[in-house]
């Protein structure tokens, strides 16, 4: 057994985010808020964060000394089963910590590949998520054994030596070259039936985890996509045949994305983001009633950046208003102080974004028609600009 990893089930842990110069504080907070969220996605209970300012992560601990005694002493006392660092560690700093606290030790990396892992359904997913995983296991075999050993105890844990762990090296190395084959074989199978679509116009949703993209989905197409409200409840891209006013085009619902993303992730859903990169026109969808709704816009545009596909045409949806406006307006707020608050919030995307903002709210199909009809000038917009022959689309 290489990985000691096991599924996270009614787990007590607690999370551990570190202040330095690329990190304020306040980002750290809101880091470790989103870090419960995706412990209890994986299903864990968080009952504690630990928080500590240092000049640069401390190359043995990644916190210090006192820091990790102060953290030993509330897992020994309170039953704490696994702790959560918010930021990458390398393989001799897992090993470290997981000897000074005796607990299992990951980071947000191997948290949000254990939740990917737990939401793969196809054969594709499965083996871009194990793929991941073996990349992210690979440069910490050390550190893993680590955790064998102290979790074997007693005669005969002595740890397995060099010798055993480049064998296991070898085995992780021939594991990933085998998935890479596999998924190039995936991926080109998912390219013909991409290239098998025709000339419609292919429209993609895009945005941060959790912001209603499914739920979108399902309004504008009609179609069963699995919506709940926990982080990447969907990894599958799901693509449909939508038809406004005999308009045709196809709406793609696809993976969430999230600050910190671990690059082999990135790397492994290559097939799945392509999606994103042959689409014609992106809906970017923000849930506004976020307190942080602006930095995960800016996480989003960055990802897609890197994903050679902000130039595309791009509409920004501001979903869930419902949930924005009880979070925002007091109930005893006049109604026109209120309106023009409103009017305000628009104006100013609309300028920032180009005019290219809506605002709605998908649960409550509050300006769902507004949407559609926004989609269908711009899918029309698109056929006569690319396919001009195809007159009978616009």
């Amino acid at each position: 057994m290489i990985d000691p990893r096991t599924k996270l089930h009614e787990e007590k842990a607690i999370l551990v985010g570190l202040v330095y110069k690329e990190q304020t504080e306040i980002m750290v907070k809101e880091y470790l808020d989103e870090l419960a969220f995706l412990a209890e996605t994986a299903g864990a209970t968080s009952v504690k964060t630990f928080i500590q300012k240092l000049p640069k992560p401390d190359s043995k601990t990644f916190v210090g000394k006192g820091k990790l005694e102060e953290i030993k002493v509330y897992v020994k006392t309170k039953g704490i089963t696994i702790v959560i660092f918010d930021d990458e560690l390398t393989g001799s700093q897992l090993g470290n910590i997981a000897d000074v606290l005796e607990v299992r030790v990951i980071d947000r990396s191997d948290l949000i590949l254990d939740i990917f892992a737990s939401r793969a359904k196809t054969a594709q997913a499965k083996v871009q998520v194990e793929l991941a995983q073996y990349q992210y296991i690979l440069p910490r075999l050390k550190g893993m054994w680590k955790h064998l050993e102290r979790q074997g105890g007693g005669i005969g844990s002595r740890g397995p030596g060099e010798t055993e762990i480049e064998t296991d090296r070898r085995i992780v190395k021939d594991k990933i070259s085998l998935l890479r084959k596999r998924l190039q074989e995936i991926d080109r199978q998912a390219v013909t039936q991409r290239q098998e679509r025709g000339v419609y116009i292919r429209v993609a949703l895009v945005g941060y985890t959790n912001v209603g993209k499914s739920t979108i989905m399902n309004v504008l197409s009609k179609a069963e996509v699995f919506a709940e409200n926990k982080l990447f409840a969907t990894l599958d891209t799901t693509t449909r045949k939508v038809v406004y006013e005999q308009t045709p085009f196809l709406l793609s619902d696809t993976v969430g994305f999230i600050r910190k993303l671990p690059h082999h992730l990135v790397e492994s859903f290559k097939s799945t983001l392509d999606e994103v990169r042959e689409a014609d026109c992106l809906l970017h969808v923000v849930d506004i009633s976020h307190p942080a709704y602006e930095d995960q816009m800016g996480v989003v545009n960055k990802t897609l950046q890197e994903l050679k596909a902000f130039d595309k045409p791009i509409m920004v949806i501001f979903n869930k208003m419902d949930l924005y406006e009880a979070n925002t307006f007091d109930k005893w707020l006049d109604p026109e102080v209120k309106q023009d608050m409103l009017v305000q919030l628009n104006e100013r995307w609309q300028h920032l974004t180009g005019n290219m903002a809506i605002f709605i709210s998908a649960t409550e199909r509050l300006n769902i028609d507004g949407l559609r009809e926004t989609i269908l000038k711009r899918v029309k917009a698109l056929y006569e600009e690319r396919y001009p022959y195809l007159t009978q689309f616009y």
